[in-house]
């Protein structure tokens, strides 16, 4: 994966189940992340600290069964690696065991020395640095990233301190273009972007947001590639429409005995009467 560093884009998206797993392993996605943001699109949680490793290794196990030529990377919900390095280094094993081929932590400078020691034990990671998720709401809410020189020297450092750690990329959320750009070329690893322009190397979005699926929250860096809420929805309503006029199913969806068989059920149940 580092060696597409300054070769080739790389395209990564989320996906928590088996059947969307095939579809992205299939059309060609680079990196199958199955993400936190589970929590909100699948489990209708208002945020992604709401999901624990128990939701994650069923999500993780499932994508692992779908995705057979992407690489697999699972979120470390919140919670699961913040206690110390050996809580860490137990949950990423678990995740490990589901199917990924690595784990994703969020955090700069502060959470190197746990990516140092889950990468000294064999388990590859990817960072998070910009926006994150999981803390965020507790200290300075859902804003783009690296708008101060202060800010964005701090990016530049955590970047710089996870390529040390031994991360192998590192995802930047909603950090100022600008920003992103310096970050990409300071660094000998990859950056996936979301929300951080066209400089990095490569872009990340959740599925269900490109797909329009989850109508919740629009995020500005979204682009939809289809609306799919309102073809499923149209489809629903003729499903229950042709249920309740007796329109479904048809005589092609219907399955018969053969005329003998019947014949002699009908034998039977005029015996039972």
């Amino acid at each position: 994966m580092i060696a597409s560093k300054n070769r080739e884009k790389l395209a990564v998206l989320t996906a928590y189940d088996y059947s969307t797993a095939v579809i992205c392993d299939r059309a060609g996605t680079d990196i199958v992340l199955v993400g936190d943001s589970a929590s909100m699109v699948v489990l209708g949680h208002a945020s992604t600290v709401h999901i624990g490793m128990h939701e994650m290794l069923v999500f993780c196990g499932a994508v692992s069964r779908g995705a057979k030529r992407a690489m697999i990377v699972g979120d470390m919900p919140f919670g699961s690696y913040q206690p110390g390095k050996s809580v860490a280094i137990d949950n990423a094993v678990q995740l490990v065991k589901a199917g990924c081929d690595a784990v994703k932590l969020e955090g700069g400078e502060e959470i190197a020395d746990t990516i140092k020691a889950l990468v000294d034990s064999g388990i590859p990671v990817m960072g998070h640095i910009g926006l994150k998720p999981q803390t965020s709401s507790l200290w300075e809410g859902y804003k783009v990233q690296g708008r101060t020189a202060e800010s964005a020297m701090k990016l530049m450092q955590d970047a710089k301190a996870l390529q040390d750690a031994g991360a192998f990329s590192i995802v930047l959320e909603m950090v100022a273009s600008e920003v992103a750009g310096e970050v990409t070329k300071s660094i000998g690893i990859p950056t996936i972007g979301i929300g951080s322009g066209t400089q990095c190397d490569g872009q990340v979005l959740v599925l269900h947001d490109m797909l329009g699926i989850y109508e919740d929250i629009k995020p500005k860096f979204v682009k939809r590639y289809a609306e799919l809420a309102s073809v499923i929805s149209e489809a629903v309503s003729r499903y229950s429409s042709d249920v309740k006029s007796g329109k479904f199913p048809e005589e092609s969806n219907i399955f018969h005995m053969d005329a003998e068989q019947e014949s002699r059920f009908r034998e039977l149940l005029g015996k039972e009467k």
